[in-house]
């Protein structure tokens, strides 16, 4: 009798050992999911974390674009993720407001928070530093407080600089939106500046050749007479790259007939567009990852 309970004993005890064994593996096999992320859209959690990297200035693709073009001006920047490079745009070319638009809810909350954490860092600098903080900011990003349409005199640096941390939450927003298919501004709205970077292979991707003339048909319409329209194509090996992170994308991939070399030719005979500026060469030195061509269109 005792043995027989002593055996009984042990099976618990190799049974409670096998569940263990498969909890941790189950647990180690969920871990290693959750670190695999899939992007179906293009949303990366930290994209801008493993593109510009900590030890960057800014964005080299800053480098491309002319304050004249957004000095003063309303701007939309599609594909935003968590608003990094809107809000340097506003802070470097002192835009009289810019829209930042995702389809992914999650990334429009990290924009939020990348906003809070630029004026925060912003205030906490001591008065007596103000001229440095002004010249960086989160990941580095350049902060042209001095050229501020609302400042006071430059002497008031202090003054100028709370200015701006006010200005800030009044010129950058951001909102949650599917900009191919549901997603359309306040009623008469229209903008003088619109950037795309890195997004249009995404469309492209997700809603085929029909989705990428529809992005760059709603572009045109939405901006003003002599507005202009920066886009940044990915090349057609990165498609290559994406095309299996989700069913949608791998029978898109297979059926596309507009490659990314024709995106000139489209948007000028078919979509309307006047003429087109090759901008790439004034963002020279740019790291891996930024040596993308980017054109400005204008209407």
């Amino acid at each position: 009798m005792e043995g027989h309970h002593q055996q009984n004993k042990r099976k618990q005890q190799e049974d409670m050992a096998t569940t263990t064994t498969t909890t941790t593996t189950t647990t180690t096999t969920t871990q290693k999911k959750k670190r695999k992320e899939v992007a179906v859209f293009g949303n990366y959690r930290n994209y801008y974390g493993y593109r510009i990297g900590q030890d960057s200035e800014e964005d080299p693709r800053l480098k491309a674009m002319k304050k004249e073009w957004f000095e003063g001006k309303d701007c939309l920047d599609i594909g935003c993720n968590s608003g990094v490079i809107t809000i340097a745009i506003a802070q470097k070319f002192s835009c009289r407001s810019i829209l930042g638009v995702d389809i992914d809810d999650a990334r429009i909350q990290d924009a939020y928070w990348t906003l809070r954490k630029t004026v925060k860092s912003t205030k906490a600098a001591p008065a007596g530093v103000a001229k440095s903080a002004e010249s960086k900011n989160v990941n580095g990003i350049k902060n042209n407080v001095a050229e501020s349409p609302k400042k006071r005199a430059k002497t008031d640096s202090t003054q100028s600089h709370h200015l701006q941390e006010a200005d800030l939450f009044d010129i950058v927003s951001f909102k949650k939106g599917n900009f191919v298919q549901n997603w359309y501004p306040v009623e008469n709205t229209s903008y003088d500046t619109i950037t795309c970077l890195s997004v249009s292979k995404w469309v492209h991707l997700n809603w085929g050749d029909e989705g990428l003339i529809t992005l760059f048909s709603k572009v045109w319409r939405l901006l003003s007479p002599g507005g202009v329209f920066i886009l940044e194509p990915q090349p057609w090996s990165s498609y290559y790259n994406n095309r299996l992170v989700s069913e949608t994308t791998k029978i898109n991939y297979q059926e596309i007939k507009i490659r990314p070399e024709d995106f000139q030719d489209i948007l000028l005979d078919k979509i309307g567009f006047r003429t087109v500026e090759d901008i790439t060469s004034s963002a020279s030195g740019r790291k891996p990852g930024f040596n993308r061509p980017i054109f400005a269109f204008w209407k």
